[in-house]
């Protein structure tokens, strides 16, 4: 699939800190409960850190208990859905529609949101720029 955003595995090596490219290019996954986003309930935007694109607002957020920040819906036509049969699951994987970066998982758990869906995202797929510095 063509993207927005398209680099060699070199350029993104050389921007991305080892952690932020094996979640972000290699479809990792940061350890639960010690991402920089997990509590955080700052008003404003979270964008994919590897291209700065929009992805979710704050006040989707909400805290699931499952570890990782969790939001019920993203801003429109910024995720793109992939099928994730891996580690014996069937997931739906969740990418940045603007440059293929893994972001984590959506499941159609509730949590009484409006939606019905939990995204489940890796704090390292993120970067958060608080409304007030809007």
């Amino acid at each position: 699939m063509g993207y927005q955003v398209e680099k060699t595995d070199e350029q993104w090596r050389a921007e991305l800190s080892p952690e932020e490219y094996a979640v972000l290019r290699q479809a990792g996954t940061e350890r639960a409960f010690t991402g920089e986003y997990n509590d955080t309930d700052t008003p404003g935007t979270y964008s994919c850190r590897a291209c700065g694109h929009e992805l979710f607002e704050a006040q989707t957020k909400f805290h699931s208990g499952c570890g990782w920040p969790s939001f019920y819906q993203p801003l429109t036509d910024t995720i793109e859905y992939i099928e994730d049969n891996s580690h014996g699951m069937k997931r739906v994987e969740v990418r940045c529609a603007n440059c293929g970066s893994h972001l984590g998982h959506v499941f159609p758990d509730g949590y009484g949101t409006p939606t019905g869906d939990r995204y489940c995202i890796n704090s390292l797929s993120l970067t958060l720029k608080p409304a007030d510095q809007a």
